[in-house]
């Protein structure tokens, strides 16, 4: 039997991609706020699509029940949702997505997942290079770095590996910058492009596999080379 994985945002951009790459060989679930996963939903029509407010860490629970009630187990979570904060105001609720409702999730699939699971929390280049005008998010993703790590080494004994991907530039067709934007951006970047969902996904696909199996407390940087 194909092995299940969760992924929170799967409707648009980076989850979407995920998404669609770990249907593959894995049956899906995905969480969304208020875009239904339509794209997914065409390609997978067995795709378990879950509506929740991650925001809210009180959903975890009702999130991974749903999960077992349809695909029968967990092998796989990737915390891809986020939330980016446009002022002070808004702080609480980054909080709350980025780190608080990864920790609520996992804590409610713990009673469910054997040895080869495989968490993958998607951080961001601004954990290390915080973002002006979004310094809550940078902190944020600081911390869930901090959590993998942590996690890694609390779940290492009952061998479920816990990676992150810190993204760099990625360009999403469903939510396009200015293009001046993307010019300063790829211009910082090494390997001269911005980067796609696609890129994220392909990562996501060795961390969920066990060709990483000997990777754990690890957050990959895939960005190009941005500001080396």
């Amino acid at each position: 039997m194909k092995p299940v994985a969760l992924i929170t945002g799967g409707a648009r951009g980076i989850g979407r991609a995920i998404a669609e790459e770990l249907a593959i060989d894995h049956r899906i679930a995905v969480t969304y706020h208020n875009t239904p996963p339509d794209d997914v939903l065409a390609s997978h029509p067995d795709t378990v699509a879950i509506k929740a407010d991650l925001s809210d860490p009180a959903c975890a629970a009702d999130i991974i029940a749903q999960v077992i009630r349809n695909l029968g187990r967990l092998d796989v979570i990737v915390n891809n949702a986020g939330a980016i904060a446009t002022d002070d105001a808004d702080q609480a609720q980054t909080f709350a997505v980025n780190l608080h409702a990864p920790v609520a999730l996992l804590e409610a699939a713990l009673p469910h997942l054997q040895r080869g699971a495989s968490i993958i929390n998607i951080s961001s280049v601004n954990a290390v290079l915080p973002a002006m005008g979004a310094v809550g998010y940078s902190a944020s993703k600081a911390a869930m770095d901090t959590w993998t790590r942590g996690m890694a080494k609390t779940l290492g004994p009952r061998g479920i590996r816990v990676n992150g991907i810190a993204p760099g530039a990625i360009e999403r067709a469903d939510a396009p910058r200015p293009p001046e934007l993307i010019a300063q951006f790829v211009e910082m970047t090494a390997l001269g492009r911005h980067g796609v969902p696609e890129d994220i996904a392909k990562v996501a696909r060795f961390l969920a596999s066990d060709a990483s199996g000997f990777i754990t407390g690890e957050t990959i940087t895939v960005s190009g080379g941005y500001r080396l």
